[in-house]
């Protein structure tokens, strides 16, 4: 029996191994045939890696896991590919597809041409596919509406053309999709996800508003097929509308300039519509026309950062003082009620390590935030600053930042009733004052921006890597979101922007925290310190601080602590110098530092989130 049951394998091998030869791909490794490690062979033949990020994947390893880029689920299987930002290009190999237990596909911002592989819309697991800001052309496959379980699609910056497939629009469980600055054409179907964009597509038509595009064509045809003395007749016709418009838009010229004299109008630019009337208590209503002025008609010369609730601008108002002038986004997915509701509660949450609200405006067009100006900008931009050769941010600076963060986020949570969830921790959210004391910003727009109104919300908001698994999963967020996203930006402050960036091989496959894990239990926390710091700090706080991250970032959100224990492991072990007076406590001795005090909560607890299989299954 032996016999022909090795010759059935043997069969089997051989018809493996000329499929992927026929189809232009590397030979099946001469150890055994592993599917994933096949089809990951496939995508890199089909690549230009100019860069050589692809260099350690090898036809003869049996483990695709220890690759770059790539992750596996604790089964071994490949369940996330993140290769964004590495200069690659070439095209995208179909044998993508045989990754048969891939959840997180991250290609953007690279050079991949070609078109996009239908067999995408084989891998049933999928939950975010990001191939925005490539080359991309032809057809978004249809195929991908048999995905069901995604929630995350940007395709955008592209030259896709054709229509969207309507299988793809109505995806049940997308909270974000974004198909914006493509040759798309056509009518655009009813899209079901919760967040998307369309824009920068010339040849879409919406139905709605001109009752479809095929109805368009059938004029067109029918005026082209016409007989000659309608022709001659439409030449007349023609004429006479074009003399009656040139006379008609000479006198709306002539109306106009003598109403502006009459006025007197001397604004220096038109206001985008008219300012709505309201008051919030202590905040500073700010009229539209203001605004402009001191950002200087909104001048992208002005622009301090932008981000997925808008664009904030640098502005001096007329007595001098600097903002920052937060212009929001999609400002008709709010009302007036729910925007005053929100502002004011925004206002509200007072405390030293926010971000204080100074004012806002509200038209009917428009939905502006007003903010003090934080002279030395975002924890993520002094990262990458250096003062005569050395980081302009030191340990006792970094480590001063996440108490501040910790305090500002402690207050949101447990102190402001009701609760604000952050939902975007990370260091381009945390802010430096001329003291370079942390500032918490961006609070409370994300559940301004949802359409939703409780905390259990349905629109990812946040960026990835950042963002907790089970937020990034169902759309579901609490305190525990932001707890995770704190771990995060310590584990920045600790490393430094170059090794969660694309300086480390651990962290291009996505398993940053696996080799936290991993040095931590080899005693050898100083790997983990930013090299440019030259070994320069404490190793306590350094101790006390990797607890804390490897604490934040539990995969199960009830076993990471609240921000009330995050807050108090760090002041018991962090130097805090504060007008010359030393504020930290007793630190304890090499090896005991850091306890978390971390209960088991109820699962009923409205502070808890708690993934269950029927939240899972519903439409979200």
């Amino acid at each position: 029996m032996a016999g022909p049951r090795a010759l059935a394998v043997a069969a089997a091998v051989v018809v493996a191994a000329w499929a992927v030869a026929a189809a232009g791909d590397p030979p099946l490794s001469p150890k055994g045939l592993n599917y994933e490690v096949a089809a990951l062979m496939a995508v890199k033949s089909r690549m230009r890696d100019e860069k050589g990020v692809m260099g350690g994947w090898d036809i003869n390893s049996v483990d695709p896991c220890t690759w770059s880029m790539v992750a596996c689920s604790p089964d071994g299987f490949v369940v996330s590919l993140q290769m964004a930002n590495n200069g690659l290009a070439g095209t995208l190999s179909p044998s993508i597809g045989n990754l048969s237990h891939l959840q997180t596909m991250l290609l953007q911002n690279n050079m991949i041409s070609g078109g996009i592989p239908p067999e995408i819309g084989k891998l049933t697991n999928l939950k975010a596919l990001d191939l925005s800001g490539n080359q991309f052309v032809g057809e978004i496959p249809s195929s991908l509406g048999r995905l069901t379980e995604l929630n995350y699609l940007r395709l955008d910056k592209n030259n896709l053309s054709g229509q969207i497939p309507e299988d793809v629009a109505k995806l049940p469980g997308l909270t974000f999709l974004d198909l914006s600055s493509n040759n798309l054409s056509g009518p655009v179907p009813k899209i079901y996800a919760h967040d998307y964009s369309i824009a920068g597509n010339r040849f879409l038509c919406n139905s709605s508003i001109m009752h479809g595009c095929k109805d368009l064509t059938v004029l067109t045809n029918e005026s082209t097929i016409s007989s000659p003395s309608k022709k001659t007749n439409s030449h007349h016709q023609l004429a006479l509308a074009i003399s009656l418009s040139i006379i008609c838009a000479t006198v709306f010229v002539l109306f106009v300039i003598c109403w502006l004299k009459y006025c007197r109008w001397r604004l220096p630019f038109a206001s985008a519509d008219q300012d709505l009337e309201i008051e919030l208590g202590h905040l500073k209503h700010f009229s539209f026309h203001e605004l402009q002025s001191a950002t200087d008609n909104f001048n992208s010369k002005n622009i301090l950062g932008q981000g997925g609730f808008g664009v904030v601008y640098k502005g001096c108002l007329r007595n001098g003082a600097l903002v920052a002038v937060k212009r929001l986004k999609d400002p008709d997915i709010t009302g007036e009620v729910q925007f005053q509701t929100e502002v004011e509660l925004i206002g509200l949450a007072v405390h030293r390590n926010l971000l204080r609200l100074y004012g806002f405006c509200m038209t009917s067009k428009e939905r502006l935030l007003v903010y003090p100006y934080m002279p030395n900008g975002s924890v993520a931009d002094r990262l990458r600053d250096y003062h005569h050769g050395k980081p302009s941010l030191d340990w006792s600076k970094r480590m001063r930042i996440a108490v501040g963060a910790a305090r500002g986020l402690l207050y949101l949570h447990e102190q402001c009733n009701p609760k604000i969830i952050h939902r975007d921790v990370k260091a381009a959210n945390i802010l430096l004052d001329e003291s370079f004391e942390a500032i918490v910003g961006d609070f409370g727009l994300a559940k301004l921006l949802d359409r939703q109104e409780s905390h259990v919300t349905t629109a990812v908001r946040g960026t990835i890597g950042h963002i907790a698994p089970e937020y990034l999963s169902t759309g579901q967020s609490s305190e525990k979101t932001d707890v995770y996203g704190f771990g995060i930006l310590l584990l920045e402050l600790i490393t430094g922007p170059k090794t969660l960036s694309n300086g480390h091989a651990q962290s291009q496959k996505g398993m940053i925290l696996d080799w936290v894990r991993e040095v931590k239990e080899e005693n050898k926390l100083d790997k983990l310190v930013d090299r440019d710091l030259k070994y320069s700090f404490d190793f306590a706080e350094l101790e006390c601080s990797v607890d804390v991250i490897l604490q934040c970032t539990q995969t199960n959100p009830i076993l990471r602590p609240k921000m009330s224990e995050v807050l108090n492991a760090l002041e018991a072990n962090v130097t805090l110098p504060e007008n010359g007076i030393d504020l930290n406590r007793e630190v304890p001795p090499y090896g005991g530092s850091c306890s978390f005090s971390v209960r088991h909560e109820d699962p009923h607890d409205s502070s808890s989130f708690i993934i269950e299989p029927i939240e899972l299954s519903g439409p979200r």
